[in-house]
């Protein structure tokens, strides 16, 4: 099979795309973000450390070694636009990115994307070579449910997190008791939930909600929860998770379903379309 190339960010998901493509016979060539991902974790495999920046040389080395499918995956931080240092090959590329480069993720990966497509790369979802990442159908995945009051604070998160995704700021909010103690922009889910602890209010916890953007490309920076969230989670006093099925990705459904339980927080996957999750912001 041809190599399968993959510019990675920090966390387990890369890591386990990687084993998983190298399992299914198909090498990992992968370009591992400085200051993001570990090298040695990807020891077992051909790949290079490059700066975010030096993007000219990750699609050289990608390019000279036969890897035209092309998974991004992981933990990434976004820079100021002029921490980049962009090398040759970025700065050629800039201008087809334009304005985008200074809007929200959404609407600066949809431009990424369309320049790899144009450098002779296929972007793919992570989820094609981990098929296991998605919750295809709304279900729960632990014993814990939530009661009437946690269902009106999941309707309420998706109700904000759905206008901030209009304007291609956030995949997640935490609400407790029909209040928002916070949303998701770019600092990410796991400071947001710190953040949201330090807001926590008397009486029953909060909830989570992480859904898709309004249109979002779902090839890259799908929402992302994994046992780190869930210990995050229960560390701010929440009392459950909402996800989108067939929409978040869940980094081993095993480990953080049975850390929900143990943890005795529900654990959700829904169908935000669906009318019993409507709600308008008031």
């Amino acid at each position: 099979m041809p190599p399968l190339g993959m510019i990675v960010g920090g966390g387990l998901l890369p890591q386990r795309a990687a084993a998983a493509a190298a399992a299914a016979g198909r090498v990992p060539h992968v370009v591992v973000l400085e200051g993001f991902g570990e090298p040695r974790d990807y020891a077992a495999y051909p790949h290079i450390v490059c700066r975010l920046g030096a993007a000219g040389r990750m699609l050289e080395w990608l390019r000279a070694a036969g890897a035209r499918d092309l998974v991004l995956a992981g933990r990434v931080s976004r820079p100021s636009f002029f921490a980049l240092r962009p090398d040759a090959g970025a700065a050629r590329m800039l201008p087809r990115i334009g304005m985008r480069a200074f809007g929200g993720d959404d609407s600066l990966l949809t431009a990424v994307l369309r320049v790899l497509r144009e450098e002779g790369f296929n972007p793919m979802e992570a989820y094609a070579v981990l098929e296991d990442l998605l919750v295809r159908d709304p279900t729960a995945l632990t014993t814990h449910l939530p009661d009437e009051d946690a269902r009106r604070d999941i309707r309420r998160g998706l109700a904000v997190v759905r206008a901030l995704g209009a304007v291609d700021v956030g995949q997640g909010a935490v609400v407790q008791q029909g209040l928002v103690l916070a949303v998701e922009a770019i600092e990410g889910t796991d400071a947001m939930l710190a953040r949201a602890g330090t807001l926590r209010r008397e009486g029953p916890g909060g909830v989570l909600v992480k859904i898709l953007k309004p249109g979002q490309d779902r090839r890259v920076d799908l929402p992302t929860i994994g046992p780190d969230t869930v210990a995050n989670a229960a560390a701010a006093g929440l009392r459950g998770i909402a996800i989108e099925a067939n929409g978040t990705i869940i980094v081993d459904r095993a480990a953080t379903a049975a850390a929900a339980e143990a943890a005795g927080l529900f654990l959700l996957a829904i169908d935000p379309s669906h009318e019993a999750w409507s709600e308008t912001i008031s």
